[in-house]
Parts: C-alpha cells; structure tokens; sequence
C-alpha cells in the first residue's frame, strides 16, 4: 500500500497538485489510525504506529514539495504564520518575552547609541584617525600643552607629520552690537582648520596674513551664533560685527558639527595672530596646545620616537629640576577627548550587555519550557519525517519573530531612556547631546535582536525529539529542566558582578558626597561676574568696578559675610606653580626637582570667615593691610607643615618667583585649614592665599563673589543679582549656591551610579523572574513524585525542604561563579573608585547576602504551592 501511496503522491507533484499531495497523506494516516484502533491497539499506541509507519511516506511528500518554485519562501511565511497562531493561543507567554526582550535590548541600544559616539564613531574630522595631539606633560599641567619659546621650533623641524598647528584656548568675549551677548572666542593658528581637514560652510579660511599682529580683525563664526544672532542669514560673509567694542569682519560660518580638539565651547573663531619671532626669544612664551596630522603610514610611537630629537633640544633649555618631571606626550585626537570617560562607557556597555544576556537567559528558559510542552508535537513531526533542519528552521523562526517584536517595543524605549540619560546626564562627557537613535542605532538593533533570536532559539531548536514522547511519556523535559538550571545558574552569576559592581560605585559615591571638604558649604551664595574688555580695559576700571560692587553688598539684607577671589573650591580654577620656585628667606635656594605643584589665589579678608575655614595659627588677613605697601600669604595647613615642620611660620618671609629679584618677599600672617582645591575626588593639595589689596596689579576682569546669608538662597540670588545689574546691566552673573556647586562636581560620579546601578537592580529582577520561573517549572514536572511522597507520608516541611534544597543548589552554583567573576571584574572599576577597594569585604558579603535573600524569596511561592499538592487528585490524574 506504502508503495502505491507513494506513487500516487508522485504523479500529484508532477501535475502540480500539491494540496492534493497533503490531503492525500493525511486521509491514508487516518484510515490507518483507525484500522490500528480497530486491531485492538490504545489510541495513542495507534497513532505512534500510523505515524512511524507513514515516516517514509511524509518525507516523500516533503521531497516532493520541495520540487515546486518558491517552495522555502512559502514554508518560511507558513512558520512565520504557524508561529503567529501559537503566540495567540498563549498570550501570558508571549507578551512575556516580548517585556523582557524590550527591556533587554532597548537599554542596549539606549546605552549604545551614547557609547557610539564615544568610543566607535568617527570624529567629524577628514581622516580623523591620523590625527593627534602633540605636546609636553608636566607636574603644572596634566593634559599637554606647548610653549611659543619651543613651538615654532618644533613645527619647523618636526618630520612625522604632514601638518601642524596649534590653538591658544578659548576666553569670553562680548557681541556688542545689537543685543549684548557674552560669547566664547577661540584663537587659532591660520593652518588650524586646514590641519584638521575642516571647511568653513560658508566663506573662507584665515589667510597667513590675517594671522599676524596687527593685522584687520577677522572672525569665522559658529553654525549656532550664525542662526541665533544672524537669522541665518546667506549674506553674513563680509559683515561687520563688533566684539569687545572692535570692528570685526565675519569671512566665514564653520560646519553645524563643528568641534574643537579640545571640545570647548566655540562661538567665534579668531587668528591668533602672534609674533613669530617675539614668541621664538621669549622664556617659556605663550601657552598653546598642539596638533598635527600623521604622514601616511606613520604610526604614533613611530612619530613620538621622530620628534625625541627636538623635545630633547627644548628640555635642555628648561631649569635643571624640571628635565625629570617633563615628558614628551603623542596620543590620538580620540584619546584626548574621551580619555576621562572611556572607562565609563566601557563599564555602562558592559553592564547593559549583561542585562541583555539575563533578558536573552529568561527568554530561553520560556521558550525550553514551551518546547518541553510541544515534546510530543515536535516527536510526532519528527516521527512523519520532518527533518532535523526543518525544526530547527521552524524554531529559529518562532524566536526571531519574537526578537524582532521585542525589537519593536524596545526602540520607544530605548528613545525614553536615551532622554532620560540625557536629561541627568553630568556636563563634562563627551558627545552626549548628540546621542540620538539614528540609521546606525537603528541597523545595530536589528542586528542585535536577530543575534538574540538565534542565541536564545537555537538550544531548542537542536534538541532531537525521541519517540518515546509519542506515547506520552516525558524525555525532552527532562532535557530541558536541565538547560533551565544552567540557564539560572548564569543568571545568578550575571547577576552577581551587576550588583557587585553597582554596590561598589554607590559606596564610592556615599564616601565622595560626605567626606570633609575643610569648608562650610551651607547658605553659602557665590557669583562669578567677568568683565568685558570694552569698558574695562584697563586694572583700575576692573578694580573700580569690583570695588563698588562691594560696598553694595556688604551691608545688605541678611548678609553675614562677604569676601571676593578669583576663584573657588573645591575643583574650581585656581592658580598654580612649582613648589621649587618658592624660596623661604634664610635657606638656600630648592633644588633636586621641582616638589610638585601648589595652588594659589587671590581672596579678601573675610574669605575665611564667609566659608568656615579655620585660621589655626596666626591672625590671617585683616582689613588695614588693604591698603598696606607691603605684601602677606596665608597657608593652608599641609604647606605649612610641609615647609616648616619643625618651625612656627607666622612671620615667615617667602619669596615667590626664585630668581627674580623684582619678586617682591611676603610675610606669612596665618595659617588656615586645609580645603579641597582639587576636585572631590582628588587628594588635598598645598595651598597659600595672597591678599587682594587696594592696588590695581591685584586684580583682573573676573571675580568671584562670596556672601554668608541668613536669608534664602533664592532671595539672595535675586538680590545679588540686582545689584551687578545697577552698576552694569549688560554684565552676566552666574549665581549658584555653594552647595549647588559642590553637588555638580558629583554629577558624573551619581551619573555612572545611577545607570549601573539601575542595570543591577534590573538584572537582579530578571534573575529572580528566572529562577521562579524554573523552579515552578521543576514542581509542575514532579507533581506526580510529589504526590506519591505525600501519600507515602512525607510531611509539608519535607516537600519544602526537597523544592527549597533544588533551589538553593542553583543559587549557590551562580552565587558561588558570580563572586568569582566579580572580584576578577571589579579590578576595572578600580579607577572610578573612591575611599574604598574594588575587593572590598564588606560591599562583596552584603551583595551576597542580598542576592540570597532575594533569591529564596523567590522560590517560596513555588515551594508553598508544592507543599499543598493533593496526592489523590494528583495520582487520580496520573
């Protein structure tokens, strides 16, 4: 019959009758069903017989289906369909995984699309990967810098690089035509853009004589300043504007994505104009920072050894204790601007990555579930002849579909939680604010969730069916059970360095935010006001202005204190210089090395008063020496000790330029606490403080105001604000509470936080899902063992005991692989911690104990359920 059969299905084929083929089939498997229940066999028994008897005869049809065009486009969108109808017929399970991939993969590509730009994207530069950044490293200044005595030098005998060009930094600068507006003016050389591969949109460069003293002023403009102050306006080039009260001519409007190497803020671009030769006699000269483009072919390490030779020439031409401290730096474009935070978006696409894989871990374990619950199904398809490729085929299709759904969702989410990150995001991280979910973004999410689709489908989709199954009788649960554990175990262990690393970045951070900063912060309002060059050109204007500003506020509502600096702690700017070029008189002059650096600035008398910082010796400053001849410091604590261990310094004379003999000598008259100056997470530096006295050489066009209120600080910030518009309504102040300021200097700390710490409570909830997943699935599949316990006698604490002892062996498995994994991963963290160890005891047994408790939590409501099995209902079923 089988042969007639199959002849018969043969000749359909070729006459193209290809429905008839499967209605033939199936009507010859339900008469022989039928004939075998007749013969006395059990139904089920029939129909594993019928079904191994026609194996042969479904794989011809197959075979013959397969002669027929379009056939494997057909069979994917029947799976496809076959896949829609079981998602419908289990709708708990499939929003389920399609929640959990959407949190898995939109956190991802949230996270991604911020880590591409810092670490993947290329920087909007012509053949940016040849550029670099060249320049010197010193104790004064950590990131590299040149000088004008040694640069120009150095440009003209360098040999790796095919161009090189510099920039002397950014300063404020005022538009004063039209509505004032304080602006950000960089100063280039005229080979700067042209370095860096950049065009103006519109216009032109400098020219070589535009970059020279007293050369007309000229000025390229930002892409925003061009819309917000222009209107956009095409006829821009060749304008006049005037900045700082001069005539400038606008020649160009530089690229909407333009950026500066250094990533400073840039609203107008100006030569930078200076004397060549006056520069190249000069000792040490003008301040600048270097770039240059490699030759083809040139590597770093081959250019840094090609400029040896000049940074040798120029390090014997500085003072001895210098030479050792002094080094040559060469490092890429990219290094320089992401190196502060490249560890940081390492670890957010590490721990995002893990929640992925949790997400990918729980969605394997539904699915080994469901097939476990399709074992009879998927033998009896098997038994048929359905081949080994035909299910897997069939299953990758199911967990595809189901990935790109996920996909779907997790692309609104990942546009949410990009805005949010966004939206708490500290300043200070490189390409953050031009995150967003573009082509790129999108092409790396459906890779991603087709990557997700084959990982978490494909276990399944190998598992060979047996036939035992056709009877009923469980074999691939067994199987997958076991997949399942191993599954949770990974979960746990993920689980585990998430939380891990997250509990160590929290206690870092607890340790940042209350630690002793020397200083009171508390109603504290501090006002930075910068003066334009227009109408203050001149010191005395500056100090007359201030001055004024002074006795407005002194005596005002509810003001305690008021004190003026140039700058402010901790981890404002503040002034420094070398510890050797100090000299105390008495002693001869330092040498052996330059003793590192030691921070300065410029305060009045009731700065100590206005921030709580003690004066533990001496008297410090006091009003008569306002308008005294003569010349006093105040150091803090460490640089006194250090200075004078074993002497009294009040009284003390220093001088504070060796060498120079107009360097007039200062009386020390106090020594006062130690404050941070360098940052929260940076180790107390020396410190001295010069008096602000009554003389114009004190003073400059910026100045920090101080005020110790007891009024709020709203009220203040108002008042304040007020009186700088009284004197000068075009002068901006940037008003802030001291507390305000000392909490943004945590921002990025609270940032990384935050975001690892959301991961680790999110992969820690997923975990647990797991594991009460697999669990409940463990007392499904051993009701029958249960039920037989409990009529053999076993008691509910012995049901308890057996579900809780399975899940405790999968939790300590993963606790036990986690705790490994995370002591070896944490030593990354070890950079971006702070007061705490990345093997620290404490935070490690906490983890372990939290991740425990939560687990076993977990496992109890299963456990309870099996607990309350009735054993006559159960062996009744079975």
């Amino acid at each position: 019959m089988l042969n007639e059969l199959l002849t018969r299905l043969r000749f359909l084929v070729t006459r193209k009758a290809h429905r008839e083929v499967d209605d033939e089939l199936q009507f010859h498997l339900d008469q022989q069903i039928r004939a075998n229940i007749a013969a006395g066999l059990p139904p089920q028994e029939a129909q594993r017989q019928a079904v191994i008897a026609f194996g042969g005869v479904e794989r011809a049809r197959e075979e013959c289906h397969q002669q027929r065009p379009g056939y494997h486009i057909e069979t994917l969108v029947q799976d496809a369909r076959y896949a829609m109808r079981g998602f419908r017929r289990n709708p708990i399970f499939t929003v389920t995984i399609v929640l959990t991939l959407m949190l898995g993969i939109g956190a991802t590509t949230a996270v991604f699309s911020v880590v591409d730009r810092i670490l993947f994207r290329s920087l909007p530069y012509a053949q940016a990967d040849r550029l670099v950044s060249v320049g010197l490293v010193a104790p004064i200044e950590p990131q590299e810098f040149m000088l004008g005595g040694s640069y120009y030098d150095w440009r003209d005998h360098q040999t790796p690089f095919a161009a090189f060009t510099s920039e002397t930094g950014a300063d404020p600068c005022d538009l004063t035509q039209g509505t004032p507006a304080r602006l950000s003016c960089a100063s280039v050389e005229a080979s700067f853009l042209p370095t860096l591969g950049v065009h103006p949109l519109l216009g032109r460069n400098f020219t070589a004589e535009e970059d020279r003293p007293n050369a007309p002023k000229v000025a390229l403009i930002s892409y925003g300043v061009w819309l917000s102050h222009f209107g956009h306006d095409p006829g821009i080039v060749n304008k006049l504007i005037e900045i700082d009260g001069n005539p400038v001519r606008i020649i160009g409007v530089l690229p909407k994505d333009f950026e500066m190497p250094r990533l400073q803020a840039v609203d107008l671009m100006l030569p930078q104009a200076l004397d060549e030769a006056e520069q190249r006699k000069a000792d040490p000269g003008r301040v600048m920072w270097a770039f240059a483009r490699l030759k083809p072919g040139v590597t770093i390490e081959q250019a840094k050894a090609a400029l040896r030779p000049v940074f040798d020439y120029s390090l014997q031409l500085a003072p001895p204790q210098f030479r050792k401290e002094v080094h040559l730096q060469v490092r890429s474009l990219r290094d320089l601007q992401v190196h502060d935070v490249r560890l940081v978006a390492w670890v957010l696409l590490g721990a995002v990555i893990a929640v992925l894989l949790i997400a990918c871990a729980n969605v394997a374990s539904l699915l080994a579930a469901r097939g476990a619950g399709r074992e009879r199904e998927l033998a009896v398809r098997s038994a048929l002849g359905a081949s080994r490729a035909r299910l897997v085929v069939q299953a990758l299709t199911e967990s595809i579909a189901l990935s790109l759904a996920g996909a779907t969702a997790g692309f609104a989410l990942a546009e949410l939680l990009l805005r949010i990150f966004i939206a708490i995001a500290p300043k200070g991280i490189p390409f953050l604010d031009k995150a967003e979910i573009d082509t790129r973004i999108i092409l790396f999410t459906i890779l991603l969730s087709l990557m997700c689709g084959a990982l978490f489908g494909l276990a399944p989709a190998l598992h060979k069916p047996r036939s035992q199954a056709l009877a009923g009788r469980a074999s691939m649960a067994i199987s997958h059970a076991a997949l399942r554990r191993w599954l949770v175990v990974t979960q746990i262990a993920v689980s585990m360095v998430l939380l891990a690393g997250g509990a160590l970045l929290f206690r870092s951070f607890w340790n940042l935010q209350n630690q002793q900063l020397g200083m009171q912060t508390e109603s504290v309002i501090t006002a930075r006001v910068s003066l334009g060059q227009k109408n203050y050109a001149t010191s005395e204007r500056q100090m007359a202005f201030f001055q004024q500003l002074e006795s407005r506020l002194r005596y005002g509502p509810g003001v305690k204190w008021l004190a003026m600096s140039d700058s402010l702690p901790p981890g404002g700017y503040h002034h420094d210089q070398i510890y050797a070029s100090i000299a105390v008189a008495g002693r001869p002059k330092p040498s052996g090395g330059t003793g590192g650096t030691v921070a300065w600035r410029w305060v009045t008398p009731d700065y100590f008063r206005a921030l709580d910082i003690p004066i533990v010796q001496g008297e410090g400053f006091k009003e008569v020496e306002l308008t005294s001849s003569g010349h006093f410091l105040v150091l803090s604590r460490f640089l006194a000790s250090h200075m004078f261990p074993d002497q009294d310094p009040i009284g003390q004379r220093l001088q504070l330029a060796v060498g120079n003999p107009d360097d007039p000598w200062y009386t020390v008259v106090g020594v006062a606490g130690n404050v941070k100056n360098g940052g929260l997470a940076d180790e107390d530096e020396p410190e001295y403080y010069r008096l602000r006295r009554n003389q114009p050489e004190d003073w400059n066009g910026s100045s920090a105001i101080i005020v110790k209120t007891t009024l709020p600080a709203d009220v203040m910030e108002r008042w304040v604000r007020a009186q700088v518009a009284t004197l000068d309504p075009t002068l901006p102040a940037e008003i802030e509470t001291l507390q305000q300021r000392v909490s943004q200097m945590a921002d990025q700390p609270r940032f990384q936080t935050v975001l690892v710490g959301f991961f680790a409570a999110t992969g820690l909830v997923l975990a647990v899902i797991g594991l009460y997943g697999v669990i409940s699935f463990l007392v499904t599949q051993r009701t029958p063992e249960i039920g037989i316990r409990i009529a053999l006698g076993a008691t509910r604490q012995d049901i308890l005991r057996l579900v809780i002892g399975t899940s405790l062996r999968l939790i300590a498995s993963g606790t036990l692989i986690g705790l490994i994994a995370a002591l070896a991963v944490s030593r990354v963290l070890s950079s971006l911690l702070f007061s705490i160890g990345p093997h620290d005891p404490i935070t490690f047994v906490l983890v372990t104990l939290v991740l425990v408790f939560v687990a076993i939590a977990a496992t109890l409501i299963p456990a309870s359920s099996a607990a309350r099995v009735d054993p006559i209902v159960t062996l009744r079923c079975d």
